[in-house]
């Protein structure tokens, strides 16, 4: 099993320095600092009267993503994954610890991180009575974007996540799931981020769509100098996509490497030659990662 002290020597990093000047990115900054944060809710039971149960989502995680790179965050469902998205994304406040977006703090300079950053989350939010292209003409007016040229790439965009320009002019109710899901990935390229969270973005898909999404996320990153967490349980697409992976158990981060990383660690451990993603999993948490975790608290904003 790995212990608690090889899981912090191959984990920590030093923070990012401190912003030059408050509001610009800096262009030596890793693009991510998780430095040391924890986030605590507080549960009531009202109809049984129970006391007050604290919940500890997030436990003194620490770790840094570099520029343009794939950084996946696996854990089971209550593991403290898409708490630590929501505090990446401005959306909580950490009870403890820092969290800087390209040497920007994400509490002193809110207003510069959203510039920097767009979020997709299982459940898209959308005028569903309008049409995918309305929406994104709507939100893209929220980031100045309008035009001719920016039409073509919507069009161009939705061809590439397997979207077929009659479906732009349709009420987006009546796409399917998968469908309302690739509407959402592509609003948050065409708002052009610079750090992009996808928080389960293929939970729920068909294999086709999960297929078309995540070939366009290794595109995204490739074609247009982008750095993308992927919160996840799919082990195939976390090993398939991202450069490196972090594991989570309640609240805390278990190990840190890359897939091949991990899996040399502990297969040396188990004594098989090329464990699984969920071997490795199991080995380090004791469970499968289907398996739920205490519950988290939903997301509020």
């Amino acid at each position: 099993m790995l212990t608690q002290e090889r899981i912090a020597h191959r984990t920590i990093q030093p923070p990012a320095a401190e912003t030059e000047a408050v509001g610009k990115p800096q262009p030596s900054a890793d693009a991510v600092v998780v430095d040391h944060v924890s986030k605590v809710f507080i549960q009531k039971d009202l109809l049984r009267r129970k006391p007050p149960k604290e919940v500890r989502a997030v436990d003194d995680v620490h770790f840094t993503v570099r520029r343009k790179e794939i950084f996946g965050i696996l854990g089971a469902n209550g593991s403290g994954k898409s708490t630590l998205i929501r505090m990446m994304s401005t959306l909580l406040i950490p009870d403890a610890g820092r969290v800087s977006v390209f040497g920007l703090d994400v509490q002193r300079d809110e207003a510069a991180v959203k510039r920097l950053i767009n979020r997709v989350s299982v459940e898209a939010s959308f005028f569903k009575k309008l049409s995918p292209q309305e929406n994104l003409l709507y939100a893209l007016r929220l980031y100045g974007r309008s035009g001719s040229a920016v039409r073509r790439e919507m069009v161009e965009i939705m061809e590439k996540l397997g979207i077929d320009g009659k479906r732009l002019g349709q009420p987006l109710e009546q796409l399917s799931r998968g469908q309302q899901q690739k509407v959402a990935i592509a609003r948050a390229f065409l708002t052009a981020p610079v750090l992009l969270l996808l928080d389960e973005p293929t939970t729920g898909l068909d294999p086709r769509s999960k297929i078309d999404v995540q070939r366009f996320v290794d595109q995204l990153r490739d074609e247009h100098d982008a750095t993308i967490i992927l919160c996840s349980h799919d082990m195939r697409e976390a090993e398939e996509l991202c450069d490196r992976i972090a594991m989570l158990d309640k609240g805390r981060l278990i190990a840190l490497d890359t897939v091949d990383g991990l899996k040399r660690a502990v297969g040396s451990e188990i004594g098989t030659a090329d464990p699984t993603l969920e071997e490795v999993f199991i080995h380090l948490t004791g469970r499968k990662i289907d398996e739920e975790g205490e519950d988290e608290r939903k997301d509020e904003g």
